[in-house]
């Protein structure tokens, strides 16, 4: 086996697509071998497309917690997404959903609390373009993975 057939962890990662570095293939391949046959993926993608649906449904619930302001909410939202988005192994998208928790929960990314409520309703606008962007990425490469399958 070659060295670059491994990832990071020495996984033996040779016989799975190459999805990019948005999505951890290790963690993404233990949803993919649940699947009763390779040919249809019926159990992945149906986990996987009904993430996108949630996401959707976030991000919409997001922008309406922005408009008010609403840390609390833009925190639990972050938190809930981020916890999807790392079962799938999405870690651009996990990465992000953490930055808006953070900022949601009024602290810098290190933990320290930030006092202006300004600040932070900033960065999450930041972010959430960021985070909008990692997903249609992922979203693009997963759908072709899925078609193509």
């Amino acid at each position: 086996m070659a060295a670059n057939d491994q990832n990071d962890d020495g996984h033996d990662t040779s016989n799975l697509p190459d999805l990019g570095d948005a999505i951890d293939i290790v963690t993404f391949s233990q949803i993919l071998e649940m699947d009763d046959s390779e040919d249809d993926r019926e159990f992945s993608k149906s986990i996987v497309y009904g993430f996108f649906e949630q996401a959707e449904e976030t991000f919409e619930k997001m922008d309406t917690a922005l408009e008010a302001r609403n840390l609390d909410e833009l925190y639990r939202l972050g938190h809930f997404l981020k916890g999807s988005s790392a079962t799938l192994g999405l870690t651009k998208v996990k990465d992000s959903c953490e930055k808006v928790q953070r900022y949601g929960k009024k602290e810098d990314l290190d933990g320290t609390p930030v006092k202006d409520e300004t600040v932070c309703i900033t960065r999450i606008t930041e972010t959430l373009k960021t985070l909008k962007g990692e997903y249609a990425d992922v979203e693009k490469t997963l759908k072709k993975f899925f078609n193509s399958t």
